[in-house]
């Protein structure tokens, strides 16, 4: 009986074993397919999030572009100093004003005895706005200067072979002084301009004493005294660079700038300049000579009133080394005639046959102020023989030496104290008037 209720005990305990396994097997199995299902969700739910992610990094990408855009457009309604601004693709537009004061300790007009050995100050502005628009595609460029100013300065009191303002421009009417257009061949090695020129643009130019607003105030260094420009005028220009060393030029212009019968009154200009590197250094040397048949007038005989007038000449820039440049000028005209549109104060007529000058440039590195410049000029002013001859003058070298510091404020704004010293004023043929002449001024530079 022991026997059969053992076996029948282990029977049970068995069968309960068994069922146990069975059990654990179906939650294994169980517990297999839920861990599937939350795998599943899991990698639905990663996939969603990714899918999120993406879509807020490409959210963010987009916002980013937007701004980036924003940042230009932005950035193109505001002009940037000292650059032009551009309104249309390929079209730029710049502004200038310079505003000038100068003070003499001798009025020497010839128009005003009264006022002779008096001192004196007066200003003068101009506003200068160009256009330009280059046609990249086709190697072309239009270009467009207007003009406008008040005050003669100084330049009506003192009676001088050259005066001292070249700026003065007593003409308020807003006015066109530059218009033409500009075409290059031969990849940019040739070009033609056409149009109202400004003959000193291409003519017995120099890269330290060519320009009034920002350099010397004095005609005579800004360019030869001997040449008598055109102003402003009709004409054609041709050019050509056959090597980066040599440039040619060549102009024909109207001379008496009334456009009417232009080839009555021409004037030729042709130069040739050289492009060095001595050392290193760069430096300009340009030869010139001209031709005018502007009707000139004979001294030695007045019944010859339709005769031409001629001459030659050198402009040489050169830096010495990164902060001086050097430059030198002459010039040489015809001495036998006189333009007798062309007088000084007090409407005396007179021609000039040499002048010279030279001077240097040095930049403010040194004294930590590296935006600055300082300048210094001298010159003399030779009246032709013929001229002497035929008026009884004495006809004595005028000098002329120019002095100026350009302050650099900001990109907007630069101040010029400048100083300038002539002797012998007009040759000394001013009545009761020999002395020397003193000028002192300031110049304001504004660019927009």
């Amino acid at each position: 009986m022991r026997i059969i209720a053992f076996l029948i005990g282990i029977c049970f305990f068995t069968n309960a074993c068994f069922a146990e396994e069975v059990s654990i097997k179906d939650e294994i199995t169980q517990l297999r397919a839920r861990l599937e299902v939350l795998e599943q969700k899991l990698a639905i739910q990663e996939k969603s999030m990714g899918e999120q992610k993406q879509c807020i990094l490409d959210q963010n990408k987009k916002i980013s572009d937007y701004e980036s855009k924003l940042s230009q457009f932005d950035t193109k309604l505001h002009r940037e100093a000292g650059k032009p601004i551009p309104l249309v693709e390929g079209l730029d537009i710049s502004a200038g004003a310079t505003m000038i004061v100068q003070g003499t300790n001798n009025v020497n007009s010839a128009s005003d005895a009264a006022a002779l050995k008096d001192s004196r100050a007066d200003g003068s502005y101009s506003t200068d706005i160009t256009i330009a628009k280059e046609f990249e595609e086709i190697s072309g460029r239009a270009f467009l200067h207007l003009e406008n100013g008040q005050g003669e300065g100084l330049e009506d009191n003192l009676t001088l072979y050259s005066n001292v303002n070249r700026d003065a421009d007593d003409d308020v009417n807003v006015r066109v002084t530059e218009a033409w257009y500009e075409q290059g061949f031969f990849n940019n090695k040739a070009a033609i301009t056409f149009g109202k020129l400004d003959p000193t643009v291409y003519f017995d130019n120099n890269e330290v004493a060519n320009d009034e607003t920002t350099q010397f105030l004095g005609r005579m260094f800004r360019n030869a005294a001997t040449i008598d420009f055109p102003d402003n005028t009709a004409g054609i220009r041709l050019a050509y660079m056959p090597k980066e060393w040599i440039e040619f030029n060549y102009g024909v212009f109207d001379g008496n700038n009334d456009w009417e019968k232009i080839t009555d009154n021409l004037v030729n200009m042709g130069q040739v300049t050289f492009k060095t590197n001595f050392f290193n250094l760069p430096g300009n040397y340009r030869f010139y000579g001209w031709n005018n048949n502007t009707y000139y007038t004979k001294w030695l005989d007045e019944t010859k009133n339709k005769e031409n007038a001629y001459g030659f000449g050198l402009s040489f820039d050169q830096k010495a080394n990164d902060i001086v440049t050097l430059f030198t000028r002459y010039g040489w005209q015809n001495p036998e005639v006189y333009n007798p549109n062309i007088t000084a104060t007090g409407d005396l007529s007179y021609s000039l046959e040499q002048s010279w000058s030279a001077g240097f440039q040095v930049e403010g590195k040194p004294w930590g102020r590296e935006n600055d410049v300082a300048a210094f000029a001298i010159g003399q002013i030779f009246p032709s023989d013929n001229y002497k001859e035929a008026t009884g003058r004495l006809g004595k070298s005028e000098g002329h030496l120019e002095a100026y510091y350009k302050i650099f404020v900001n990109k907007h704004l630069s101040l010029s104290p400048d100083f300038q010293y002539i002797w012998n004023p007009f040759g000394k043929d001013i009545p009761d008037d020999t002395n020397g002449v003193f000028v002192g001024g300031m110049r304001t530079q504004v660019d927009f």
